[in-house]
């Protein structure tokens, strides 16, 4: 682990919670936190070059916001030229977190994502946080588990991030009866689930988990299990993903209408 939190901001209402989200999780893992604002320049030409000490005021006042909630923690602030996904991603090679909001500054009405958080999350080096507005719940952390390979890392982060926030695990596993392989029953996804967290416990004792096979289409099921969730955790590709494609139908679902903030982890660095 780099001991860094990297959080990007833009001056809405969704990044201003992001910093108070990544001010946190730098705190849990004593980490320093690094406020970055990503600028684009503009493809005309224009008049008057553009100045980014005129941007400083973001990156300046973010990472103010973020020594007032966690006064210990180092935090530093950076006006970095580039789109934010480009940005974001260089600096998630060096980092344990990357935290963002939901929605970012300039958004469509009625647009539930920014584009830059589902782009991040798939493309992201380390695991990217997409926080919304609304205070952070006291529910569960909730696991969505498929049992494959790509899932491993999410269920080392869940774990983790429960042990950091003394909160418990919600293991989460979706299963539809009419769609089983003749001769297979609920079994089988028990067994499943039991497989996917078997191991972890030694390592974390402290977590306590709950394994839960849910009858259900599985983005209802996990959209339906984050109302009550302090988190929900999801691997960025699982059973089923299509070839070349970075950031699954779930993990996109999810990030789309969660109603709690959502960790995406990759499987492979």
């Amino acid at each position: 682990m780099s001991g860094l939190v990297v959080v990007g901001v833009d001056g809405s209402s969704s990044s201003d919670a992001a910093v108070v989200q990544a001010a946190r999780e730098a705190q849990r893992r004593r980490a320093r936190l690094r406020v970055v604002h990503a600028f684009s320049r503009p493809v005309r030409p224009v008049y008057a070059p553009l100045d980014p000490s005129s941007l400083d005021h973001l990156a300046r006042d973010a990472a103010e916001r973020a020594r007032s909630v966690a006064p210990g923690v180092e935090v530093a602030g950076s006006v970095m030229a580039g789109g934010a996904v480009s940005v974001l991603s260089a600096e998630s090679r060096t980092a344990d977190l990357v935290v963002v909001g939901r929605r970012g500054a300039g958004g469509f009405v009625g647009m539930l994502l920014g584009s830059t958080a589902v782009s991040l999350a798939a493309h992201s080096r380390c695991p990217v946080l997409v926080v919304h507005e609304e205070p952070d719940g006291a529910g569960p952390i909730v696991l969505a588990v498929d049992g494959s390979p790509e899932g491993e890392r999410a269920v080392e982060f869940a774990f983790a991030e429960a042990s950091l926030r003394g909160a418990e695990i919600s293991a989460v596993h979706a299963w539809l009866p009419d769609y089983a392989p003749a001769g297979t029953g609920v079994e089988n996804a028990e067994r499943l689930l039991a497989q996917a967290v078997v191991g972890h416990g030694e390592r974390y004792p402290d977590v306590t988990v709950r394994q839960e096979v849910l009858s259900g289409e599985t983005r209802e099921v996990l959209i339906e299990a984050s109302r009550n969730a302090s988190l929900m955790v999801v691997g960025a590709r699982g059973r089923g993903g299509f070839s070349g494609m970075l950031l699954g139908s779930v993990s996109q679902a999810l990030l789309h209408h969660a109603h709690c903030p959502v960790a995406v982890v990759r499987g492979t660095a």
